[in-house]
């Protein structure tokens, strides 16, 4: 019982020190990002507030395991715990969304005002990178960076298209391409065309924002009193839910929770924006343009 006592204790203990952690916040450190994108993405890049979920799942877990004692409810109030942010939270990834969004606006007129006073495509994207939004700041000094170090400038503009992550992004950087692969007419009105087109897409995302607003309250007010009814009968009427105490109770328990995880599913889905994919990818080869007989169209591959 003594060593029971302390894992339980560790473990409460580390989930309360990762939650104050998440919360709070941790030291600004280097800014610098690597060059190449990692081939994978690691679990910590995966879901955002790693360590807030961590925290969440590691207290789910011990309260549940010092109430019940039930090893399948440890496991699923960890999981509950874990996904917990992505079913109540959010906002603060929606707003970055839009921020980056309105931010690539932003940039691509800036590119289009100092192209069109007779700068070329290059000392364009150098100059601009001092003055860019700050959601793609650094994004936007690494492709300067690239450029002055010599790197080709096609294989710069996925690079950086891929560090964005955005569809918006891609067609911009679509856009450049075709220019640095000697397709640079009416480069400023197709900039210009693009920057208004991603002002109407942050604008629309906003209404759609708006309209959902009333689902995710929902979402947040059914989630919270299912989990604390389910808490208030395990507390105060334990009698009531003896039954799962036994194997059999412990099958059954895994089958109510996939009904319920399938629900909370759902209704995290139905209060999602969809959006869509990007074109670019970073793959081994880099982006060709091949520019047909007709000298009006291209077609980028």
């Amino acid at each position: 019982m003594t060593a029971y006592a302390a894992t339980i204790g560790a473990l409460f203990g580390f989930g309360l020190f990762l939650l104050v952690r998440a919360l709070i916040g941790a030291p600004a450190g280097d800014d610098e990002q690597p060059i190449e994108p990692p081939p994978r993405e690691r679990l910590t890049e995966r879901f955002d507030h790693f360590g807030l979920r961590v925290g969440c799942g590691s207290v789910g877990a011990v309260a549940i395991g010092v109430l019940t004692g039930w090893p399948v409810g440890i496991v699923l109030a960890g999981a509950a715990g874990f996904f917990a942010p992505s079913l109540l939270g959010g906002k603060a990834r929606r707003d970055a969304e839009q921020a980056r969004l309105d931010a690539i606006a932003t940039w691509t007129e800036q590119l289009r005002d100092v192209m069109a006073a007779a700068a070329g495509l290059e000392q364009a994207i150098i100059t601009t990178a001092v003055h860019a939004p700050p959601p793609i700041r650094r994004d936007v000094a690494w492709l300067a960076a690239s450029l002055e170090a010599g790197t080709n400038v096609r294989t710069s503009l996925r690079r950086f298209a891929q560090r964005v992550d955005d569809p918006a992004g891609d067609l911009v950087v679509a856009a450049l391409i075709l220019a640095a692969e000697g397709s640079p007419r009416q480069l400023g009105d197709l900039l210009g065309r693009l920057a208004a087109t991603t002002r109407d897409t942050v604008k629309m995302r906003l209404r759609i924002e708006t309209g959902r607003a009333r689902t995710r309250s929902s979402v947040k007010l059914v989630t919270s009193v299912t989990v604390l009814f389910s808490v208030g009968i395990v507390v105060f009427n334990p009698t009531y839910v003896e039954a799962y105490r036994t194997v059999v109770g412990q099958i059954v328990l895994i089958g109510v929770a996939a009904f319920f995880a399938g629900a909370y599913w759902w209704l995290a889905r139905a209060g999602r924006p969809t959006t869509t994919g990007r074109f670019l990818t970073a793959g081994a080869a880099p982006t060709h343009v091949q520019t047909p007989p007709n000298p009006k169209r291209a077609v980028v591959s």
